[in-house]
Parts: C-alpha cells; structure tokens; sequence
C-alpha cells in the first residue's frame, strides 16, 4: 500500500513538471506502458496473501484510473497553453500601419498583356474561346486533313473518342469568331495551348497569341506591314525582318518571319546558331476553304493569319535560355521582372 501512495505522489510530481506533450507522453509510458510502474504492480498480486488481494486489485485499478484521468487532464491543459502561445506569437494588429512588399505580374503576364495591348493600338479585337475543344474546330475546318501529323496522339492530348481534345492552338477561337458571320474581322486570340513536347525550349502547356484579319481587298503586305510593326514595338528596336516561304494548311501562301537576332544584333551567336536570325512566328494568306467553312465568299473576302509563342517571345525579350524557369515558381528568378 506504500508503494502505490509512493507512485501517485511522484506521478503528480512529473505531471507538474511536464511542460510539452513529448514529456507527457515519457510519463505515460513511465507509469502506464507495458513495463510501467502501475502496470507492474498487477503482476505483484500473486505475492499478496490471498485474503488481501481483492483489496489491493482493486487499489490498483482505481490508481491506474485516476492516472489516466490526471494524464488527460494535462495533455488538454498542455494543448490549451500551446494554441494559447501560438495566437499570441501569431496575433497581429490589423488597424496598425504596416509596410509589406507588394507581389507583381508573372513574366508571362506581363507579356501577354503587352503583347495584346500593342494590337489593340491597331484595332485588333480581343477574343477567347474554350482549351477543350472540338476537333473539328481545331483541325477540320482549318483545313487539317486526316492524315496530318499533327492529329496523331504524340502530338495532341485527346480528351476523349467522340471529338474532343486539348487545343492545340488559338486557330479555333478565329473560326468561332468567323462563323458568327460578322464582318469585317479584326481580332487576336490568346491563351493556353497543349502538346505532347517538352524540352529546353518547349513546355506541354504553353501560351500563343494568334491573330486574324478578314475583309475586302485584304492582301499579303498589309499583312507584312501589322507584323513588322508589331516586332519593332514589341522590341523596341528596329530590327530587320524577313518572311521565308512556309506550309501551313489553314494559309496559303504561308511563311515563316525572322527577325534579326537581338543577343547579337545579327552578327551571329550561340543563341541564333551563327545565322544572324531567329525565328519568331507563322504567318498566311487564310486559305480559301478555310473562309468557305465558316460561309464566308472567298471570292469577296480575303484575310491573313499569324501567331506566336508567348514564351518564345519572353524568352528572346528577357534573354532566358530555359522555358522550365518560368514554371518552377524560383522566387530568385521571378523577382527580376
């Protein structure tokens, strides 16, 4: 009977003592574990007189449940005090003065945004539509044949088999906006685009800016004239530019626009691969049948189409030699722009 007197006393010294619920949970295994004190004393029961050991099992349940009770007590009381220094440390007067460092746009936002703002400048609408999309609007009616590679499934994320897909590109916004049948048309269309490619220099997601005119007596060199405008702004430099022949099957003709590079002002560089240009974006006349899908006379009306990777754009204008930097969330990186 003085042992278990003895073990309460020290039991409610450690309680007093304990100041974190690691010190409690040491206690608990002290003097309730399979080897704790408590515990111990059930095995000393067969060394008690017969005639006392209901008197003394008895003593030690009502120990051991009292110990249980006092080490619930603790923990709740223990908890209470941590929540209670943990409002304290984090308590913050809201009514007070104070100065924190503001957040600002991604690099890729304050592209687009440029980007679009400098078409804008020109008249140029701007028009969205939806990232999952028909197939028949991002490849039938651009006059995308079957047997395209680009349909294949190493190149575009199909959703499901009854037609429906990741866009491939912001084409599909212009036939939306084409089928409306309200001419002339004047627009810009940007977002996110997807496709099986990922590299240094290429991201499964990533943004495009394409753009479309459609009206009378549209030719090649006003188209010629909006995209050596929009490359001089955008640069703010005035940079030689060059249209190469090209294929697309949604223009025809089609080409490809170089400008001269900006890292070395074209004499040649790792960047350009010693040919003094970089390759910016595509661009067309839109193809005939493309116009006579969405019901537009092609005998009447004319249009040209171009459209650019935003990221490839960010990546020339801020010198950037990864496209992965934009994505990794590096807040060393992020905090240049």
């Amino acid at each position: 009977m003085e042992d278990l007197t003895s073990i309460k006393e020290d039991l409610l010294r450690d309680l007093e003592s304990a100041k974190d619920l690691q010190a409690l949970a040491e206690i608990k295994a002290k003097y309730l574990g399979k080897k704790g004190l408590i515990s111990s004393l059930f095995k000393r029961i067969r060394e008690i007189p017969p005639e006392e050991r209901k008197s003394f099992g008895q003593k030690v349940n009502s120990l051991k449940e009292e110990a249980e009770k006092l080490i619930r007590e603790r923990e709740r009381s223990i908890k209470e005090q941590q929540l209670q220094e943990k409002l304290k440390s984090e308590w913050e007067d809201l009514s007070l003065p104070y100065d924190r460092s503001l957040g600002h746009l991604h690099p890729i936002t304050q592209t687009l945004r440029r980007i679009i703002e400098i078409f804008r400048s020109m008249g140029f609408q701007v028009e969205e539509g939806p990232e999952i999309e028909l197939e028949d609007y991002n490849f039938d009616k651009l006059n995308v044949p079957k047997d395209h590679p680009a349909r294949d499934m190493q190149d575009t994320f199909y959703v499901n088999r009854e037609g429906y897909l990741l866009r491939t590109h912001t084409s599909p916004v212009q036939i939306r906006t084409l089928l409306k049948g309200e001419l002339p048309v004047y627009m810009v269309a940007p977002g996110k685009v997807y496709r099986r490619d990922d590299d240094p220099t290429h991201s499964p997601m990533f943004h495009q800016v394409e753009g479309l005119a459609v009206d009378r007596e549209i030719s090649f060199r006003h188209m010629k004239f909006v995209i050596e405008s929009f490359l001089k702004e955008f640069f703010e430099k005035d940079l030689p530019v060059r249209l190469r022949s090209s294929y697309f099957p949604f223009t025809e003709p089609s080409a490809e626009v170089d400008i001269g590079c900006v890292i070395c002002g074209g004499k040649g560089c790792r960047v350009c691969k010693d040919t003094g240009w970089l390759e910016v974006m595509g661009c067309g006349m839109v193809h005939p049948k493309v116009l006579e899908n969405c019901g537009i006379d092609s005998e009447l009306y004319q249009g040209f189409a171009f459209g650019m990777g935003v990221e490839r754009l960010a990546m020339l204008l801020y010198r950037i030699d990864n496209i992965k930097l934009f994505y990794e969330n590096n807040l060393r990186f992020l905090e240049q722009f």
